[in-house]
């Protein structure tokens, strides 16, 4: 996915929906507790969240989480 995306200039929508499946499929809010996430960072190599993973990985848990991640972007 990412190489298709960064290497292959692919469409970030694309790109956003086929990560979002996959972490659907794979049920990664099953995997961690938000308390997991108090005082966690998430690195990136994008400078800003737009076309970030981080930032999907984020709102994805925060949705299945019922709002309980809180996120702010530094």
């Amino acid at each position: 996915m990412l190489k298709a995306y960064k290497k292959e200039k692919g469409d970030w929508g694309t790109y956003e929906e086929r990560f979002l499946g996959l972490m659907a499929e794979r049920e990664v809010q099953k995997r961690f507790k938000p308390e997991m996430f108090d005082n966690a960072c998430l690195l990136c190599s994008e400078d800003k969240p737009h076309y970030c993973h981080r930032r999907l990985v984020c709102e994805y848990l925060k949705d299945e989480w019922n709002g309980v991640l809180d996120v702010h972007h530094l």
